[in-house]
């Protein structure tokens, strides 16, 4: 693995040209895209038995609807449903299984549910097991501990894309574009090498508990021997919203990053609205950048969409039985700044909900490449075993009334990323909008 590595390595002397950030980001925006990541969730860490209790004793309309979701719900026949197939596998496997150990009860029934929801050939209501359902919080939460690395892969290797600024892979000196050949954690009992890992496993393995140590061997380009890191984890916080003041074409302008829609986004996102409204006189106007975004809270992105609508529908909701409009919510801190909006194909289901009203609502330009194209809400359950169920319970809808499931939003001025320049042409046409 260390040969084919020096050997990777020298044909990058070669070939400068190639950029490692191009090739490790198009693969982070796949892995962004094809694990799922994109679900958006109506309602937050709610078990299906506290929905129940909820439904009956609250009257809210949304409460109330899903009363009557409750009540309308037809069953599947399950009286119909013969058992004994599935125990003949399940005394078959235990009986006769090669490999015993790989036999564990937990999994397998894990497996089990999997299958069934899968059946419903709907990519966004799945199953996610204990485990995956812990790191599915935390992402939506921006918090975990672990040593604040951006993984992913550079020509086939587990590789550090970044270390975050601050966090404790950057004090214990990982560098961006190193590769992480092994990684040892006494706890765990692990110390294996990375080259067959898929990333969840790479994710998994290298994140733990707080102050707990995790030892990396890396390979760095320029560097003759592979070397080890041992890093003390720590809380790692990612910002879902961040702020720069951009000056280009004699304009000066607020360019805000909308990564997802999280646990901590209404709160980042007020800071920075604070910060461009105490700079408002000196900016000539907003790029809201949503690319790569591959969703989160349905509620968080009405939220957003307000900044700039001051009333009416922001998007509307079709579930079995009724649809609903969801209108501004009054805030309209920015509606008197022009705006631009920065999508491409990364940006998914509630940055669509977003680009979308403010495009219809307020006439903001869609900018850049037309995006995923999730038009489904889903609802994010916790079941009593500590797993999750995400279940697809509605379609929402543009202010226009438009779906664009599996279309996407076209832009309405299409400019292609150039990853052989060092300028982003996206944001710089964006500004020049303005």
């Amino acid at each position: 693995m260390i040969k084919k590595l020096q050997g990777e390595l020298q044909s990058k002397r070669r070939y400068p040209g190639v950029k490692i950030s191009y090739i490790s980001n198009i693969f982070l925006a796949l892995i962004v895209i094809f694990l799922g990541a994109f679900v958006e969730y109506k309602f937050q860490y709610l078990s299906k038995y506290a929905r129940i209790n909820e439904a009956a004793v609250d009257g809210s309309k949304e409460s109330t609807q899903l009363a009557k979701i409750m009540a309308a719900t037809v069953p599947v026949g399950k009286e119909n449903v013969n058992f004994d197939t599935f125990w003949e596998v399940w005394s078959i496997l235990e009986k006769n299984y090669i490999d015993q150990e790989k036999l564990d009860a937990n999994k397998m029934v894990d497996g089990a549910i999997g299958g069934m929801v899968s059946s419903l050939e709907d990519p966004y209501t799945m199953y996610l097991s204990p485990k995956d359902n812990e790191r599915s919080g935390q992402d939506l939460a921006g918090s975990f501990y672990g040593v604040g690395i951006e993984l992913g892969y550079i020509d086939g290797f587990l590789a550090a894309v970044a270390p975050l600024n601050g966090s404790p892979a950057a004090l214990a000196g990982v560098e961006a574009g190193d590769y992480i050949i092994k990684v040892k954690d006494t706890a765990k009992n692990v110390d294996e090498d990375s080259s067959k890992w898929s990333l969840t496993k790479a994710v998994d393995t290298i994140r733990g508990p707080k102050d707990s140590p995790v030892t990396l061997t890396l390979v760095r380009e320029g560097v003759d021997q592979p070397f080890e890191i041992t890093i003390n984890r720590g809380e790692i916080v990612v910002e879902s919203v961040t702020l720069e003041f951009v000056k280009h074409a004699g304009k000066r302008v607020a360019h805000i990053t909308l990564s997802r829609f999280g646990e901590r986004t209404s709160a980042e996102w007020d800071a920075i609205v604070t910060e461009i409204l105490a700079q408002k006189d000196s900016l000539d106007g907003v790029v809201l950048d949503m690319r790569n975004n591959p969703g989160g809270f349905f509620d968080v992105s009405i939220d957003i969409a307000s900044e700039f609508i001051e009333e009416g529908t922001v998007v509307s909701q079709k579930d079995r039985l009724i649809e609903q409009n969801y209108s501004a919510r009054g805030q309209a801190r920015l509606n008197d700044m022009q705006l631009e909006v920065l999508i491409n194909r990364g940006s998914a289901s509630a940055s669509e909900i977003v680009a979308g009203a403010v495009r219809d609502r307020f006439g903001a330009k869609l900018i850049g490449e037309n995006s995923f194209g999730k038009g489904t809400v889903q609802d994010r359950i916790i079941l009593s075993n500590g797993g999750g169920l995400h279940v697809t319970v509605a379609k929402w809808l543009l202010p226009g009334g438009s779906w664009i499931h599996h279309e996407g939003i076209p832009v309405d001025i299409e400019v292609k990323a150039n990853p052989d320049t060092p300028e982003d042409e996206q944001l710089l046409r964006a500004i020049e909008e303005i």
